[in-house]
């Protein structure tokens, strides 16, 4: 069996070898090299075909023996196919990756004022294409443009942004290169970033409105046609679709967010099991690293203190992906809780009826006024931030079974 892969610096935490797994029967494997590993690398030639990503995608260019016209153009190559006489062929398919992503999102630049967050190779690839779709005005943001952002003059006329930087990009998530309120007349944001899968960035996208899109469909397009280019077969455009959603239900995260003693760890827990996810408990966190339960932190340090922790852990356990989340009753709360919940994460709302809650040792629900009372106040933010509202009066494994469902 011929041999595909990915080299690239950093690999750890690439989707490559599941996606190509989608658009062809072949080996893909992950090849991280140091720099001074290249040369050997290609001397060996292991392979049949390559990917290349960061930081390599100029370094390769001496090693192929032909450029085609958009690779030169661009000055970047991302795709090598070995030839039958033995030549390396060095091809670009981000371009048509990145044109893929903004025509599925439904993003016109056509006529438009368009600004491209960062000026390294993404951002070039990321130009041409602006330029041959026909945006009326193209302005670029540096790096030292964006750590000076405060000193800037902001074209109040910008309306397509994309950020081509790594900023908001795990583990760095909670980061933004620009506050989208400083351009009143944006309608659309992409993102080539995929991890997290709705950056800081992105999430000021949500709450304003406006039309947004994360680098994941960029990434699966420009394999589709790497792929074609590998084995010479034309894939229908719907493999694209295809290999998204095997992805994207790969990476999020399932949380469950209600009332206090509404059975959110309990459940998680079987669908860690059902789902073969990590299982993170934002109340298990805390309890372990502080050696009290909530309930003990509360009546000890009130309830304020134990929000501030709260967050830390939820911040935390956001970054996650493949895993199931529980949450504290009361982590809705904090708006900010919900965001960083949301960067990876489908969020479940457990609705139990009230005489069926669990309220053994949690402070805030002692007696039965005050627990009419959290109910009163929290049930209206649960269906708020809730994607799926789930009915959890039956027992752990029947409200399991029904998120499975819901998620499939």
């Amino acid at each position: 069996m011929k041999v595909y892969g990915l080299l690239g610096g950093r690999l750890g935490h690439s989707f490559s070898p599941q996606i190509h797994s989608v658009f062809g029967d072949y080996e893909y494997r992950l090849f991280p090299r140091a720099k001074h590993e290249i040369d050997e690398f290609f001397s060996k030639r292991e392979f049949a075909g390559i990917n290349v990503t960061i930081p390599y995608k100029q370094t390769v260019i001496p090693y192929c023996d032909v450029i085609s016209p958009i690779a030169q153009r661009l000055h970047s190559i991302n795709t090598i196919t070995v030839q039958p006489d033995g030549t390396l062929h060095g091809d670009n398919t981000d371009y048509r990756g990145f044109l893929y992503m903004l025509g599925r999102a439904g993003i016109s630049v056509k006529g438009k004022n368009t600004l491209v967050l960062g000026s390294g190779g993404s951002s070039h690839t990321v130009c041409a294409a602006l330029e041959d779709e026909g945006a009326k005005k193209i302005t670029v943001f540096k790096r030292s443009d964006i750590e000076n952002y405060a000193n800037l003059i902001i074209d109040k006329e910008i309306q397509i942004i994309i950020n081509c930087t790594p900023v908001g990009m795990y583990p760095d998530n909670g980061k933004s290169p620009v506050n989208l309120s400083d351009f009143p007349k944006c309608e659309a944001v992409a993102d080539l970033i995929y991890n997290p899968d709705k950056t800081e960035l992105l999430l000021q996208a949500k709450k304003l409105g406006l039309n947004y899109v994360n680098g994941l469909t960029m990434l699966v397009a420009q394999a589709k046609y790497s792929s074609e280019l590998f084995t010479g077969t034309q894939l229908d455009e719907g493999m694209i679709e295809k290999a998204l959603k095997s992805v994207r239900n790969e990476m999020r995260n399932i949380v469950l967010i209600g009332m206090p003693g509404s059975g959110k760890t309990s459940v998680g827990k079987r669908l860690s099991e059902l789902m073969k996810r990590r299982f993170f408990d934002s109340d298990e966190i805390i309890t372990r690293v502080y050696e009290k339960n909530p309930a003990e932190i509360i009546e000890k340090k009130g309830e304020s203190f134990f929000r501030l922790i709260e967050a830390t852990v939820i911040s935390e356990a956001g970054k996650a992906t493949s895993a199931v989340i529980s949450t504290g009753g009361g982590a809705v709360i904090n708006e900010q809780n919900i965001d960083y919940l949301r960067q990876n994460g489908i969020i479940i709302f457990l609705e139990r009826d009230l005489g069926l809650l669990d309220v053994t040792c949690r402070p805030l629900s002692s007696g039965k006024n005050a627990l009419q009372a959290l109910y009163n106040a929290r049930i209206p933010l649960y269906r708020k931030y809730a994607d799926y509202i789930v009915d959890g009066n039956g027992s752990i494994e029947e409200t399991a079974k029904k998120i499975t469902e819901i998620l499939k």
